[in-house]
């Protein structure tokens, strides 16, 4: 197999620089109309006839011999025989990622507050958990157990009192590891259909399957389509775009490091993007060659060769401060601050969805067992958006009580801001508890 790279070659100092950028930065996800249509047909159909829907699609779609819905569950005995059938090796890390996910994560657990104004009037925020939270995990050889942890894990520690995965097995194939994930993150149910249909029986219910209250979990092209679709009648983490990754380095950091970080993200799919920017031209030309020597070794080779050349770039800019400027324009899911004191540099940051500072901080530890999450906005959506957390599935309720006194105060001036947008139901609702004294007044 013959690999080679052309990879993109952009200069900040270049007049035309933005429009290079841009171009090379566009991604749209948008599903065209016949797979709009027959994501449509398949939640219509899962909507009226619910379980029968889906063990239908399950033998269409992905091959399963199921003669009924039975044979799409499986149960907590299960999950927990995936932990015997898996290697110690492989039990131990799953374990210890989930540990440190689990402490991350608890750190971000809100809790409900309040306060008492002078005249006792009580103001607060209630913060509950989601009762149902639905998880979505690929399945079949692309299997991805840190993603079962990523999802489930927080939601536990919220206090979703139950979590629902949903995983094809396309020719009945199991992954043993993503069951033992779903094990060890405190999974309660899991049903092993997929696609569009898994995403609609979480959405609507069936007769087997639960409806729940949010959807997490990456897809295809017929899942995230279905997301879209859904929306609304649950809630949703995100539309994720491909897998991206920007390195900015100040030179000094070992090139085959930097080439191999690159590669992280672009063996994901074609589409992933791997960026790497910095001020020296001489080091971009030391990676550069590192991805031609190391190219030829990876088994993912074909996949990283049409990723790099198609979106990853090398940026020369002209010192540090331009190459935050870069970044932040970027806003990417993963940054790297490959640089001698990235600490100095993090204020300048403004967009990403994960910081990953210093020279030995690779990337591919955040996938895993670093222990923030590595459910991360993409293609620019770091500018308004945030990672996966404890937070998503929390809700907050607002607190309000108002004393006699503080209702009588806060109806003079609801009055008037209520009268002055001609809402006089409003107004004489608060009118009311205006106290007698105060009205004569």
């Amino acid at each position: 197999m013959t690999v080679s790279t052309a990879i993109a070659r952009l200069n900040a100092a270049d007049p035309d620089f933005a429009r290079h950028l841009d171009h090379l930065l566009s991604w749209e996800s948008v599903s065209d109309d016949a797979v709009n249509q027959r994501v449509l047909d398949i939640i219509k159909a899962v909507r009226e006839r619910g379980d029968a829907a889906l063990v239908e699609f399950t033998q269409r779609f992905d091959g399963v011999d199921a003669k009924s819905i039975d044979d799409l569950i499986l149960n907590r005995e299960r999950l927990e025989l995936a932990l015997t059938r898996i290697t110690p090796a492989q039990r131990e890390a799953l374990e210890k990622a989930a540990n440190r996910v689990r402490m991350y994560h608890e750190r971000q657990k809100q809790d409900s507050w309040q306060y008492t104004e002078a005249d006792g009037t009580v103001l607060g925020q209630k913060v509950t958990p989601l009762d149902r939270a639905g998880l979505y995990v690929p399945g079949g050889k692309a299997s991805y157990p840190s993603s079962v942890l990523m999802n489930a894990i927080p939601a536990k520690v919220a206090g979703v009192a139950e979590v629902v995965m949903v995983v094809p097995t396309p020719r009945g194939e199991v992954n043993e590891l993503v069951l033992a994930a779903a094990c060890i993150a405190g999974v309660d149910r899991v049903f092993t259909v997929g696609g569009a249909q898994a995403v609609a029986a979480l959405a609507y219910g069936t007769e087997s399957v639960p409806q729940v209250d949010k959807i997490v979990g990456p897809g295809n092209i017929y899942v995230a389509t279905a997301k879209r679709h859904v929306f609304g009648q649950v809630g949703i983490d995100m539309i994720a775009g491909p897998s991206e990754i920007l390195v900015v380095c100040d030179g000094q950091t070992d090139p085959d490091w930097i080439a191999m970080d690159l590669f992280s993200q672009a063996e994901h799919d074609e589409d992933a993007q791997a960026i790497l920017v910095s001020p020296d031209a001489s080091f971009l030309d030391c990676v550069a060659a590192s991805i031609d020597k190391l190219l030829p070794t990876m088994e993912r080779a074909e996949i990283i060769e049409k990723s790099i050349n198609g979106r990853g770039a090398l940026i020369q800019v002209r010192d540090m401060q331009q190459a935050m400027e870069v970044a932040n324009r970027i806003a990417p899911e993963h940054l790297e601050l490959s640089v001698a004191d990235p600490q100095a540099w993090l204020p300048h940051i403004r967009h990403a969805g994960a910081i990953f500072m210093g020279r030995h901080t690779s990337e591919a530890l955040g996938d895993y067992c670093a222990g923030p999450n590595h459910v991360l906005p993409t293609s620019g959506t770091a500018r308004f958006s945030s990672p996966l957390g404890v937070y998503d599935f929390q809700k907050r309720s607002s607190i309000i009580f108002c004393s006699e006194q503080g209702a009588s105060e806060l109806g003079h001036t609801a009055s008037v801001l209520a009268r002055g947008e001609s809402l006089t139901a409003h107004a004489r609702s608060a009118e009311y508890r205006i106290l007698t004294q105060e009205k004569g007044n």
